[in-house]
């Protein structure tokens, strides 16, 4: 078929069907490419993903969700999936020395000095190095960029975060949430005296004890709960400051639900000591994941309609103000 005579020829129309045709190729290649890049990724930084599946099963209620953070990771990149894919691949060979220095650290970290070997946070840390460097090396900065807060979120929330670490952060938040359930249980009847992180529920005059600074304290879960609140200010949001105030939301979301919690075991154990201790101990955390995003919904619609965005109005209040709707209006007179 011919063009009408002194019609412009369309210049695009020769790259957008070069660019459709690298598109589909690289949508076969990425399926095949991607599982033989992970499963050698995995094979490679074996020891870490070995640790990192023990310690999700053996710490349901603390470190459970690491297993799920990967495929989030996943979910954040395949929502920027037009993006990624509007531009053939260019390498950025920045990305090898990269992933030299990631696989260097790795490696340091597992079989380095005594001060730095065996920290699994310096793995992660060095595993989210190589990935980033594999990404420049292999797409280029232009699709890296978009794949940087999937990385990101993976490498802060996807693994164990040290006790000596975490406890910088969470002292202060433990002695809270002792406080917290000590008055709850206290008004709600309940014969009960607190020494420091220790509550104790008194049955028939027996003791039993909840000890908030330990198992009970919930507050390693306060990084779930941050994940939470960063995966729904990600995809519910698209207001900088609502985001931010989501994602800070999270430190009295953590505080309240493990309140909630140490009540919760407190009351459990009027009826049987046991509810306090073991797997059904675990149990209860989980459970007090689903109040948690309750809560985060719950503030996400109050920052959403906290404030009437004016961009929107102006453009009902211009159609009503049209011609046409004045034609309508003298029409209906």
């Amino acid at each position: 078929m011919t063009s009408a005579p002194g019609a412009q020829p369309n210049a695009a129309t020769p790259a957008r069907a070069a660019l459709a045709g690298v598109r589909t190729i690289s949508h076969g290649q990425l399926i095949i490419a991607g599982t033989l890049l992970l499963a050698a990724l995995v094979a490679v930084f074996w020891v870490f993903v070995k640790q990192q599946v023990m310690q999700a099963f053996e710490q349901p209620a603390d470190w459970g969700h690491t297993l799920f953070v990967p495929f989030m990771s996943a979910y954040f990149a395949y929502l920027k999936k037009d993006e990624i894919l509007a531009q053939p691949f260019k390498a950025n060979w920045l990305g090898l020395p990269i992933v030299l220095f990631g696989v260097a650290a790795y490696v340091a970290a597992t079989f380095g000095p005594s001060w730095f070997v065996l920290h699994h946070n310096a793995r992660g840390v060095a595993i989210g190095i190589t990935l980033l460097g594999l990404s420049l090396q292999i797409l280029g900065w232009r699709a890296t960029k978009y794949l940087l807060f999937p990385l990101a979120y993976w490498v802060v929330f996807g693994q164990t975060v040290s006790d000596r670490i975490l406890q910088l952060v969470t002292q202060r938040m433990q002695d809270w949430s002792a406080v917290g359930a000590f008055w709850v249980l206290a008004l709600c009847g309940v014969d009960v005296d607190r020494s420091g992180n220790v509550i104790t529920v008194f049955v028939d005059g027996k003791p039993n004890q909840l000890n908030v600074a330990e198992a009970c304290s919930g507050m390693r879960m306060l990084v779930a709960f941050l994940a939470l609140g960063v995966a729904i200010a990600y995809t519910g949001l698209t207001v900088t400051w609502q985001r931010i105030a989501l994602v800070l939301s999270g430190v009295p979301v953590a505080i309240g639900v493990n309140v909630l919690r140490v009540f919760t075991l407190g009351i459990l154990s009027l009826y049987d000591a046991n509810f306090a201790a073991g797997d059904f101990h675990s149990f209860i955390g989980l459970v007090w994941l689903m109040p948690a995003l309750v809560f985060y919904l719950g503030i996400m619609w109050f920052l959403r309609n906290l404030f009437v965005d004016s961009g929107a109005a102006k453009p009902a209040a211009a159609a009503a103000a049209s011609p046409a709707a004045k034609k309508g209006g003298d029409d209906a007179r």
